[in-house]
């Protein structure tokens, strides 16, 4: 059996898959918000007579929750959550989170995110703003407020680390656990005037293209090698048995 051949083959896939995260992670880096993709690997051993071959899986998908860089821009309209927590908002597919706090006011006083999907407070209700309050004051701990008027606080939620993340549109992203509004705003909260930016490292990102790079072609040149090797010794073992 050619164990060097599927091992090769095995670890081409894995990289495989490895280089698309990374590209895609490197053409996010302007996405605000954005969460990087990951991918953890883990080997799979078969026994070859009284030798264990370890296989390369596929790996596994997941989402980097650590935080970005938080840029000022001045706009009350902005805000950037510090600590573990996410906004809410109300999409086609259900509740979405997302760290991409740039957000707007419809003419009816609506508060939506940049895509145009209602931000909603710790109770999942869609918050309303005055149309002619002028612009809101946000406190850390979500609370709006236009002329004075308390007029509802932007929800914060945090979500289980055992829950498995799913992707929605550019930074969102969905759970398969319930997330829990958060209380106490001593280490969480929101910052106005703010957006968190993606949190990819642009040098690392390219670094791992780089190697991944190499890695892969190192292992289509073995697979090639691999290949030749098993050709020499078929066409060996046919002219041996038509003598």
């Amino acid at each position: 059996m050619q164990n060097q051949l599927y091992v090769s083959l095995s670890a081409q896939v894995a990289l495989e898959k490895r280089l698309t995260t990374v590209a895609t992670n490197v053409a996010n880096l302007g996405t605000a918000g954005y969460r990087a993709e990951e991918v953890s690997f883990s080997a799979l051993v078969s026994r070859a007579g009284d030798q264990s071959v370890a296989f390369a899986s596929s790996g596994t998908n997941y989402i980097n929750r650590q935080s970005g860089p938080v840029t000022r821009t001045d706009n009350p309209l902005d805000v950037a959550v510090s600590g573990d927590a996410w906004l809410a908002i109300q999409t086609p597919k259900g509740t979405v989170y997302t760290r991409d706090g740039r957000l707007k006011m419809q003419p009816s006083g609506a508060l939506e995110s940049i895509d145009g999907y209602p931000v909603l407070d710790a109770g999942n209700t869609p918050l309303l703003l005055d149309p002619d309050g002028g612009p809101p004051t946000i406190a850390k701990d979500g609370m709006i407020t236009q002329g004075g008027q308390q007029l509802g606080a932007i929800g914060l939620f945090t979500i289980d680390p055992a829950a498995k993340l799913g992707r929605f549109e550019n930074s969102g992203v969905t759970t398969d656990r319930p997330a829990t509004p958060v209380l106490d705003f001593s280490g969480t909260g929101v910052e106005q005037g703010f957006v968190e930016g993606a949190n990819v490292n642009p040098v690392m990102e390219m670094a791992k293209l780089m190697s991944l790079t190499r890695n892969y072609e190192s292992v289509a040149n073995a697979i090639s090698s691999s290949e030749s090797s098993l050709k020499d010794a078929i066409k060996t073992l046919g002219g041996g048995s038509s003598s």
